[in-house]
């Protein structure tokens, strides 16, 4: 039986990283998408970036992408909720940081995960696979056809993380009536909303993950389903990181304030540079 594990106020916290995104906007398969080029303006390695529920516009994922760019890749950033991302303003005033999360009280906290059902719910609907699925495989397709591309790799954060995890399958499953061969190569941070099994199953192409050991998403006895899971899969690359005390969320909206925080999430990064630099060479 699969087990499904949903999204939380986790899912809307964080920090907002402070710099200037360096890369443009521009029209890419019928999506708005940020586009964040290496020095040469090669495409040859290109990476798609799936966000979490905060949308392509948040800028700590715009200014992460330029970190994959300066590393000699190609990425894209597209608006997949196609202008219907939850607002900034919930890293603000939903779940803080776990140092803060240890000092709350029980009210607070049962004040904090009232507003998850009242937020998510109707979001989650509006932008349920049937809807989301056939939009992540038709951009992966329009790159592929895109003059240059050679290999592509998908990242993705929270709600991205799922379907990074899917374009792993390989042969689109969407429906949308594309021959769609997913990417080659895929990395899931703190994925939410994910099925044991049924999501890693049919993984057939290298796929790395990098997870916290407090995310409230995925508890250590989920995680290590998914490592005997994988563990079976001796014929595909793959990896499984853990980061000590990190919660949903850190790879993308981790405290920079924290020393240990901000090693994880600068940790991370490298874990899926070069896990592409690996697998789309």
């Amino acid at each position: 039986m699969s087990q499904n594990v949903g999204m939380s106020n986790c899912c809307l916290s964080g920090k907002v990283r402070e710099g200037e995104p360096a890369g443009r906007e521009d029209e890419i398969g019928g999506l708005q998408t940020y586009i964040s080029e290496p020095e040469n303006h090669s495409n040859a390695k290109s990476i798609i970036f799936i966000c979490d529920i905060f949308g392509y516009k948040f800028p700590n994922i715009r200014l992460l992408a330029d970190e994959y760019a300066k590393a000699g890749f190609y990425a894209y950033v597209p608006d997949f909720h196609q202008g219907d991302s939850l607002p900034l303003s919930f890293l603000d005033n939903v779940e803080p940081p776990l140092k803060t999360q240890e000092t709350l009280s029980l009210v607070d906290k049962a004040k904090n995960a009232a507003i998850v059902p009242a937020t998510l719910g109707p979001w989650l609907a509006k932008h349920r696979e049937g809807v989301s699925r056939p939009l992540i495989d038709g951009f992966v397709n329009t790159v592929r056809m895109t003059p240059g591309t050679n290999k592509i790799g998908a990242i993705g954060f929270c709600w991205g993380g799922r379907y990074a995890i899917l374009q792993a399958h390989g042969q689109s499953m969407s429906g949308s009536g594309s021959d769609i061969g997913g990417v080659d190569a895929a990395y899931a941070c703190h994925p939410s909303l994910v099925a044991v099994p049924a999501d890693f199953d049919p993984v057939e192409k290298p796929l790395s993950l990098a997870m916290g050991t407090k995310d409230s998403l995925l508890d250590q006895g989920t995680v290590g389903k998914i490592q005997d899971l994988m563990a079976k899969k001796i014929e595909v690359p793959h990896e499984i990181r853990l980061y000590e005390d990190q919660i949903h969320g850190f790879a993308l909206r981790n405290d920079w304030s924290s020393d240990k925080d901000k090693k994880a999430m600068d940790e991370s990064a490298q874990q899926g540079i070069e896990w592409f630099s690996k697998y789309l060479s």
